[in-house]
């Protein structure tokens, strides 16, 4: 027989019974996607069995398209956590997408896992919190063959946890890292030009969606230092949230605003900012926001003025950029670069995730372990060669 007619009789994954949990921007884009794709043969792989927001949800039937807010709007079921495995039992694959940013959500990643339902996820409180959180993600992970995809934690489904977990995977020892890794300062202070007020960048960024609602947990740092931490754990160096040394850009004047007030409290960021900006313009520098963690432990975020040729430098609009320093790239680091903001991508990582963990599960009985479980989604994409970094 033919290796087309061996192709065309070999048994197929069963689809993998998927539940949705976000109804926000990334959620939402995950549910058009899934839309997009009704009738093709990518959505015969994902069954979306559940929707959720933190208020209502819906169970199948469910018609795909129309506005998912309006739905889930208009659905008399409360939204309980614990109906998430109802929904999702008897099937051989099931997946947990987590498109919010909830501390509830998180914290029961950990239980799903140990059930052997697999969890993807944008949402950085799992593993970018407490060390004892990760470590129960980890565990859980392995005692239910599962998996937990997290592409879409850091840089919005950039390849940086697939690439630092081929390397080590290699043989290579992580030496440090160090990168953009906010979209929203990215875009602050790609514009900044030390002319007009910081102020105003920040309200414009805030006006385009790229901040959160309070643009002070963009500016904090906070944001930053739970996806160092992923990152870092990810390299085999397990910190905790206290060990990575913070320098927000939130003056103590407008931490303790009001919600109401602090459009009008903004302004105390441009002295500061601009007196930061004309010092690095006089040196032929750039400010950037930058995490940084070196292999004994040691991790820094805050604001930096680099030399226009650093690696670190570059990039465009919300461009995350990171630089990865082990055994195969001592000097010149590997760095790699791309959009590290934005719903689309976001789930785009999300549903590539999933995909990839209801292709290597095959369909089979959850007792039985798969490639790549338990641990991290199967990688589907290769590492670029060492000859050719990122650009």
């Amino acid at each position: 027989m033919s290796t087309h007619a061996d192709a065309l009789q070999a048994p197929q994954p069963l689809p993998a019974r998927v539940a949705l949990l976000g109804s926000g921007t990334v959620g939402r884009a995950v549910w058009v996607r899934l839309a997009g794709w009704q009738g093709s043969a990518l959505g015969q792989r994902l069954q979306l069995a559940y929707v959720a927001n933190s208020r209502t949800a819906q169970a199948a039937p469910l018609m795909l398209g129309g506005d998912l807010r309006q739905l889930l709007g208009a659905s008399p079921q409360p939204s309980r956590l614990e109906r998430v495995d109802a929904a999702l039992a008897g099937a051989a694959t099931r997946i947990v997408i987590d498109a919010t940013a909830s501390e509830a959500v998180a914290d029961r990643h950990a239980h799903w896992l140990a059930q052997g339902i697999h969890v993807v996820t944008a949402c950085k409180l799992g593993q970018g919190t407490t060390l004892a959180r990760w470590r129960a993600i980890q565990e859980a992970a392995a005692a239910g063959h599962a998996c937990y995809g997290d592409s879409a934690t850091v840089g919005a489904g950039l390849p940086l946890l697939r690439t630092l977990r081929a390397l080590q995977a290699g043989g290579d020892r992580i030496h440090a890292i160090a990168g953009v890794l906010s979209g929203s300062l990215a875009w602050l202070f790609h514009h900044y030009d030390g002319l007009r007020p910081f102020s105003g960048f920040v309200r414009e960024a805030q006006a385009a969606g790229y901040t959160e609602p309070d643009p002070r947990e963009d500016l904090s740092g906070e944001d930053v230092r739970r996806k160092l931490l992923i990152l870092a754990r990810a390299a085999g160096v397990q910190l905790e949230a206290s060990d990575v040394r913070v320098q927000s850009l939130v003056p103590d004047a407008l931490a303790g605003a009001s919600r109401a007030a602090l459009d009008a409290a903004l302004p105390v960021l441009d002295a500061p900012l601009r007196a930061r900006y004309a010092e690095a313009y006089k040196r032929g520098q750039r400010l950037r926001f930058i995490a940084r963690l070196q292999a004994d432990g040691r991790a820094t975020v805050g604001l930096e003025a680099l030399a226009a040729d650093d690696p670190l430098a570059g990039g465009s609009g919300t461009d995350n950029r990171v630089a990865i320093w082990c055994d195969r790239y001592p000097r010149q680091p590997l760095v790699i670069q791309g959009p590290g903001a934005g719903a689309e991508v976001t789930a785009a990582a999300l549903l590539d995730d999933a995909l990839a963990i209801q292709a290597a599960a095959g369909g089979l009985p959850r007792d039985r372990p798969q490639d790549g479980a338990p641990g991290h989604a199967p990688d589907r994409v290769a590492v670029p060669r060492a000859s050719i970094p990122f650009p």
